[in-house]
């Protein structure tokens, strides 16, 4: 149901999209709008557009678009009534309640008292006789009680029916316990605690919300770890672990990438604040532009064994993708952070704050590691460890950081320094013309996947389908047309089902002045998914200024040719309509 139209006026007009994009992306002005780089895809040349006119924003890399709600749904992770709520709070508003569709915000509301009355529990029954497993856990990990009550630590009691029990008497449903994943179903069908007899981590958000647990197991049985999978309120391939302390605690924008729980519980005891964790799967792009909306530089503190290198490659270019610049710490002795400062007592965060200042950055590292699997003594050793330098440099972005690094190489080898900077370019084309294709490639399918979610009839009807979609512009950008184009092009000619209910509801807040003013795009936010906003921004972006003569050719195409666009039309279609509609058609190309 929708919002009054005054309480959204008033939002809208408090909402100024460029201010609330930029803090969360870096705008530059281009002519009447700014562009910056995409907070929803990793990219180095900026195809992020805010267009202040109508407050919408579109990207012309991965398709993302819409108004400042739909913004706020994509970069929060909200649904619509939580992202008005949102930007109501933020403008100083109240929103009002009544007539307002919010089962899923109310839903996403339990979800939330149940984490947090869930991490009270178990952060309760830590302290009970019953919780003497966990303590012990704790105390022998050196973790003081004010760090136990900082991260809300907790323990899962071994009966599987503990937590249920305890969220049954405060008036929660099985089902909303198994939406919140901390119950699962049993065979027959009753509610199970997900965790027992673990300790646990509870993970929080950026508001301060608990989202998610972790759950680690003491005994030798598997899984170690598990962790609360994907709900209503928690999307595993965003979490990051302790970045509701560290964003406040940055060290000179710095941020320090640890492997697990304990690793940044330690860092922190020992005052690096800064230190967070991916949460139980390998880091992710979304994870990385989380970090770089806070931070310039990360430090990747992962373990020191093979598992933990190999992370820490694959991390590097999902950071640097990210716009970060990176460093790499190696432990001493393969020893994880927490036992490295654990090993020096009182000097350890001393030593580490050392390891900190003179750890490389990613670059050295990735150069370090080649350099170690090749025999330099040899010259087929040289030339092997070369090329795949090579590989290494071609990826930098930076000039100058090129130059630098083969100016040591080439000291280091006894090689020619323009002969490894021929080398270099020439893998640099290499990758570029690769990296073409890949891109291509990719745009090719988001769209085609999008067009396929957003308008799945567009692909048996294309070239009415567009008609249909210029009309809606036209439209659009030209109001006064709404009394004509209904009576001669009523909703249902048209053939697309997103594009005929998007024209009905134009048609609908023109006709009908369901909008204060000129409907905006912010008007279909209510309506709308993200996606479907990303189309109509599109839509709207890409036939802007069109004139109003424009609508004839459109209008001709849906009549004439609408019926003729579907081969199974075709077929069922009486002889004589179908001689009309194809001597209309003639006519018309005349």
């Amino acid at each position: 149901m929708a919002l009054p139209e005054a309480f959204m006026q008033e939002l809208k007009s408090r909402s100024d999209i460029t201010d609330i994009v930029s803090s969360y992306v870096n705008l530059k002005r281009r002519g009447k709008n700014m562009v910056g780089l995409c907070p929803f895809h990793n990219e180095k040349s900026p195809s992020f557009n805010i267009y202040p006119e109508n407050g919408s924003f579109y990207c012309f890399g991965c398709g993302a678009g819409g108004d400042v709600i739909t913004f706020i749904r994509k970069i929060e992770n909200l649904d619509y009534i939580e992202a008005v709520k949102f930007l109501a709070q933020r403008a100083g508003l109240q929103v009002p309640e009544q007539g307002v569709d919010d089962s899923m915000s109310r839903l996403r509301q339990r979800v939330l008292e149940i984490n947090r009355e869930s991490a009270r529990f178990f952060h309760a029954s830590l302290l009970k006789p019953e919780g003497k497993p966990g303590l012990d856990y704790f105390t022998r990990r050196r973790l003081p009680m004010q760090i136990i009550r900082h991260f809300g630590l907790g323990w899962a009691p071994e009966s599987r029916f503990a937590l249920v029990n305890h969220l049954r008497a405060k008036g929660y449903s099985e089902s909303e316990m198994i939406q919140a994943n901390v119950a699962v179903q049993t065979r027959s069908g009753r509610a199970m605690d997900r965790f027992h007899a673990r300790v646990m981590f509870p993970i929080i958000d950026l508001r301060g919300n608990v989202v998610a647990f972790g759950g680690r197991i003491l005994t030798d049985e598997k899984p170690k770890y598990i962790n609360t999978s994907d709900t209503p309120v928690y999307h595993k391939s965003s979490g990051l672990f302790a970045m509701n302390f560290a964003k406040n605690a940055l060290d000179n924008g710095r941020l320090i990438l640890a492997e697990g729980y304990m690793d940044v519980i330690s860092l922190h005891k020992a005052g690096f604040e800064n230190a967070i964790a991916s949460l139980g799967t390998s880091l992710t792009e979304e994870q990385a532009r989380i970090m770089a909306r806070y931070a310039k530089e990360v430090i990747i503190c992962y373990d020191s064994d093979e598992a933990g290198q190999k992370a820490a490659q694959r991390a590097i270019p999902i950071l640097r993708g990210a716009g970060l610049l990176v460093r790499v710490m190696a432990v001493p002795g393969n020893k994880d952070p927490d036992e490295f400062i654990n090993a020096y007592g009182e000097d350890g965060p001393a030593r580490f704050r050392r390891l900190i200042e003179s750890c490389g950055n990613d670059v050295e590292y990735r150069l370090a590691k080649l350099r170690n699997g090749f025999n330099l003594e040899s010259g087929d050793g040289k030339v092997q460890y070369l090329m795949e330098a090579v590989n290494v440099l071609a990826k930098l972005d930076n000039e100058i950081e090129r130059d630098v690094y083969i100016g040591n190489l080439s000291q280091e080898l006894g090689v020619d320094k323009n002969a490894i900077a021929a080398q270099v370019k020439r893998s640099m084309r290499q990758e570029s013309r690769a990296a073409e294709k890949r891109r291509q490639r990719e745009t090719s399918e988001a769209l085609s996947a999008r067009r396929d979610e957003v308008n799945p009839e567009k692909r048996r009807h294309v070239r009415v389908a567009n008609a249909e979609e210029r009309l809606i512009a036209c439209l659009f950008h030209n109001n006064d047309l709404a009394n004509t184009l209904q009576a001669r092009v009523p909703p249902e000619k048209f053939v697309t089902a997103f594009n005929r209910r998007l024209y009905a509801s134009l048609l609908g807040k023109i006709i009908n002045g369901e909008t204060a003013n000129s409907p905006v795009i912010s008007d279909f936010a209510a309506e709308c998914t993200p996606d479907e906003m990303a189309r109509l921004v599109k839509i709207v972006q890409e036939n802007a200024g069109m004139p109003a003569q424009d609508a004839e050719q459109y209008v001709r195409i849906i009549l004439n040719e609408g019926g003729l666009s579907d081969a199974e039309t075709i077929r069922t279609s009486d002889p004589q309509q179908l001689q009309a509609q194809l001597e209309a058609l003639r006519r018309q190309k005349k």
